[in-house]
Parts: C-alpha cells; sequence; structure tokens
C-alpha cells in the first residue's frame, strides 16, 4: 500500500527520512542572482568547472541551481553543511552519497524551469519530470522508442489526449530506468507501463519479471508539466515538499 500526503508543502524544521518514506522536492531553477551565488559557493570544484563548461548563461544557471538545492536538502536531512557532501557514480552516471552504503538513496531530474528531487532510505528510486511540448511528433516517437503495447494503447487515444499521454508515459520510462540505474541498457521498448490520461499510473511488464517488486506514482508537477516516481518497495508513505533555500 502507498499512501500520498498532501503536497507541495514547506518541509518541517525537523525533517527525516525514515525506511517507510519517500520524499519527493520539487524546486524552481529560475533564482535570484544573489542566491545562486549562495548556491554556487556550496558546490565542489569539479561541479563548479562543470558550471563553467555551460556555453548559454540560463543553461549554467539551472545547473547551480538544481545542484545547489539538492546538496541543501540532502544536507537538511544528513544534518551536514552542503558543501561537505561528496559524491560516487556508478558506471551508468547515476550519483550516491559516498557517506551513505545501503542508506540514503537519491535521485534528480529537470526540465524547462523545474526540477524534482526524490529521496527515500534503503530503496532504489528513480523520478522524472518532462515538459509537454506541442511542437514533438509523438506519434513517430511512440513507434520508435515505445513498446507495441504501449504505442498501440497511445494511437488508440483520441488525437487530442495523445501528446499528455505520451510525455506521461515517457516520464514514467524515465524513472523506472533512473531507479534500476542501469541506463539504456533498459531497452525503452522492452517494458510496458500505463499511459491513458485518468488512469493511476502502473509497472505493467519488466524484462525481469518484478513487476511486483515496484510502485509507479504520476506526480502532478504543475500545468503544462508529467513527472513520474518509481519506487522498489511497498507500504510507503510519498510526502511532497516546496524547496526554498535555507536562510
Amino acid at each position: 500500500m502507498i499512501t500520498e500526503a498532501p503536497g507541495w508543502l514547506p518541509p518541517p524544521a525537523n525533517l527525516h527520512v525514515s525506511s517507510s518514506e519517500v520524499h519527493i522536492w520539487r524546486i524552481s531553477l529560475n533564482l535570484p542572482g544573489a542566491l545562486l551565488t549562495q548556491l554556487h559557493e556550496t558546490l565542489s570544484a569539479d561541479e563548479r568547472a562543470r558550471a563553467a563548461r555551460f556555453v548559454f548563461a540560463q543553461d549554467r544557471d539551472h545547473f547551480i541551481a538544481g545542484r545547489g538545492a539538492l546538496r541543501d536538502i540532502l544536507g537538511l536531512i544528513l544534518h551536514q553543511p552542503p558543501d561537505r557532501l561528496c559524491f560516487s557514480y556508478n558506471a551508468y552516471g547515476k550519483p550516491a552519497l559516498t557517506s551513505e552504503p545501503g542508506g540514503i538513496s537519491f535521485n534528480v531530474a529537470h526540465s524547462h524551469g523545474l526540477a524534482l528531487v526524490g529521496v527515500a532510505h534503503g530503496h532504489m528510486l528513480g523520478v522524472d519530470i518532462e515538459y509537454i511540448r506541442p511542437d514533438v511528433n509523438v506519434e513517430q516517437l511512440a513507434r520508435q522508442f515505445f513498446s507495441p503495447r504501449e504505442a498501440s494503447a497511445l494511437l488508440a487515444l483520441p488525437e487530442g489526449l495523445r501528446q499528455k499521454a505520451f510525455f506521461s508515459c515517457w516520464a514514467r520510462k524515465e524513472a523506472y530506468i533512473k531507479a534500476r540505474g542501469e541506463g539504456l541498457s533498459i531497452p525503452l521498448d522492452q517494458f510496458d507501463v500505463s499511459l491513458v490520461p485518468g488512469q493511476p499510473a502502473a509497472l505493467l511488464s519488466t524484462p525481469s519479471g518484478d513487476v511486483e517488486e515496484w510502485h509507479l506514482s504520476g506526480l502532478d508537477a504543475g500545468p503544462g508539466y508529467e513527472a513520474a516516481l518509481a519506487v522498489r518497495g511497498h507500504n510507503l508513505t510519498i510526502h511532497r515538499w516546496a524547496w526554498s533555500a535555507r536562510s
């Protein structure tokens, strides 16, 4: 059973992530210059170097905002200064805290000025957020990347519902892949998720047959977006927080 608490709310002062909880944070990446400067100071040397390599200022600022907010959130949960946190990366590029083997896990996604951070304790999880672009040929992309079952379900929908359904499906598939932490070694067309608007988010099939071990949830990130959470586990409560920088 999965319980979803009301959101998006300001977080409590004494935040704790138990093994029966998943915490999702929504972050605006369009931040004022003074706050960006504050967050930039918490980044590691390699993160600052990465920020400096962005060609466009907006991309650089969004990276600083997202990475700085992630550090702020994890620092709040772990009661550590954000600039003291250290990350490692697996072979597919998924980050983890070097000080929390088997403990706190997290995942990050961003799109069109918004980011999501998912945090759990002892559970694999992935989040994704997609801006619903009206200029995308969703029928062609569905045939190319989705499973036959998903492509058929999409094409069976009225044309006016297909754009939303496509990005909903994409977010759910990305969340599951990110939770597994194995990149595109899991082809997108080799597992199935639900996509019909109004129906619950669900993982319908996987190559390994472990559907029952996972929970897939749609997230209301805001108008114009589709978002999803995939987590390995059950009997969990999902909390949704609105991030703002600590003074």
